[in-house]
């Protein structure tokens, strides 16, 4: 955290009356870890300033072994595309460069911004090209368009001229989004595992009418959808959301959708997205909320730590901070994890937001999970990301074989595997509606390119 984000005064700070050493022996003990043991270990220890590198190494491998228990040597990962469908988007989040301001967007603007907008019948071409190609699953996550509505009741209950709705007719806009419902039809019609809809998405297709998150997520599962992505979370602390994403819904908002998402059958994801102006102890009260939710619920499938890459966002360019979460706080916001949700399997490393080396790293922290094949992303890159933009299942075959551990190909919501052979001659995703062990992307893997990802890359 830079000098200008320690500035705030946040009534939430890392202090506690809990030893490291007792924090310790309760996870090692595997006993449920209160609030003040997670931040001992996240900190190794507050009677100390600083990370203790010996201390760190005993949190890390607790958490390894942890997740040996809890899930064994395999480590999965899932065939999928992402598919974005617009960066329009009002909200103004100071983490996020994703987006594209909506206006930009509008029929009478120059058409000099690098943003997008699909049309539902782009998007089932995206998706339809991807599950040919042996995906199974589209992630779509998408901006705040204000045209966006749920469905075409929605779009006629919104007024264009109450500020407090968002709401401008698809005519004024050079590509009409369409409603949610059709987009969510048109990716699931293509065949794929449809994960999409965040609590932020769910609430903007339900501002304006009386409708609930329920009734949203039902049209939406009617629709197609399959699983939900718990993102729009950052941090699940109000004082930090009324910093950095002032615009989106709190934390209890987030809670409903999520428990919305729960009570009509649709398994989620969970996320954290931390190392901008939070602390530590944000960070900790972040895992309780999580923990608190699938204690309730059972429905989260896996929990996903997101380090903030800041270099091209708001944040940043502003001077509010400087850099993001180092390499220690990232080992031990995954160990963390791991410890402090005994009710969440699966922990995820993610190669977009860490490269190779650290993503393997992260293997040996707590985490089992190493992300998909993400044959297009844009949110990261767009950020300031380095690590690319693809991986292929060979790629998973040597990265996960080189580290000792088993690469297991993986549906959404992990009820569907399949162990790999790393020494087959080609290897391809099978788990998609028309996959059939064919690579991804053909030439990527017939060229001898197979195995020469640099690890940094």
């Amino acid at each position: 955290m830079s000098d200008a984000a320690s500035e705030f005064d946040f009534d939430v700070v890392p202090e506690t009356d809990q030893s490291f050493e007792n924090a310790l022996a309760n996870a090692r003990d595997g006993r449920r870890l209160s609030v003040a043991d997670g931040i001992e270990l996240i900190t190794t220890g507050t009677d100390t300033e600083g990370i203790d590198p010996r201390r760190k190494e005993l949190v890390l491998e607790a958490a390894d072994r942890r997740r040996a228990e809890v899930v064994g040597d395999e480590v999965t990962f899932v065939a999928n595309v992402n598919n974005n469908v617009t960066t329009a988007c009002n909200t103004g989040c100071l983490f996020c460069n994703f987006k594209d301001t909506a206006h930009n967007f509008e029929v009478d603007e120059p058409d000099d911004h690098a943003g997008f907008t699909k049309t539902p019948q782009e998007s089932h071409d995206v998706v339809k090209d991807a599950v040919e190609r042996g995906v199974y699953e589209v992630t779509s996550v998408s901006g705040l368009h204000p045209a966006f509505g749920l469905n075409d009741d929605h779009r006629a209950a919104l007024d264009p001229d109450d500020p407090e709705h968002n709401y401008k007719p698809p005519e004024r806009y050079t590509t009409d989004p369409h409603t949610y419902v059709e987009q969510i039809a048109a990716m699931s019609d293509a065949g794929a595992h449809v994960h999409s809809m965040t609590p932020e998405e769910a609430h903007h297709a339900q501002r304006g009418v009386d409708w609930s998150y329920r009734h949203v997520y039902r049209e939406l599962a009617d629709a197609g959808l399959d699983t939900v992505p718990g993102t729009a979370a950052e941090i699940l602390v109000d004082e930090v959301r009324d910093v950095i994403c002032p615009g989106k819904i709190d934390t209890g908002e987030w809670v409903a959708a999520m428990e919305a998402a729960a009570d009509v059958g649709l398994p989620m994801t969970s996320t954290m997205m931390y190392g901008h102006v939070e602390n530590v102890a944000h960070r900790v009260r972040h895992l309780d909320v999580i923990r608190d939710l699938q204690d309730r619920t059972g429905n989260i499938t896996e929990f996903v730590p997101l380090s903030f890459i800041h270099q091209e966002t708001p944040l940043y360019d502003r001077g509010v901070v400087e850099t993001g979460a180092s390499d220690a706080e990232d080992e031990l916001l995954v160990a963390v994890a791991r410890l402090y949700l005994d009710n969440i399997e699966h922990i995820q490393s993610s190669w977009v937001k860490f490269g190779n080396a650290k993503g393997l790293k992260l293997l040996n922290c707590g985490a089992d999970d190493f992300m998909g094949t993400i044959l297009s992303e844009e949110i990261t890159k767009r950020a300031g990301g380095q690590h690319g933009e693809f991986r292929s299942v060979a790629d998973y075959a040597d990265m996960i074989s080189a580290i000792g551990r088993t690469p297991v190909e993986r549906s959404t919501d992990y009820t569907e595997r399949r162990v790999l052979d790393p020494d087959a001659d080609t290897l391809g995703p099978q788990l998609g509606p028309q996959a059939d062990g064919t690579p991804l992307v053909p030439d990527r893997d017939t060229d001898g390119s197979r195995g020469t990802a640099s690890a940094d890359d």
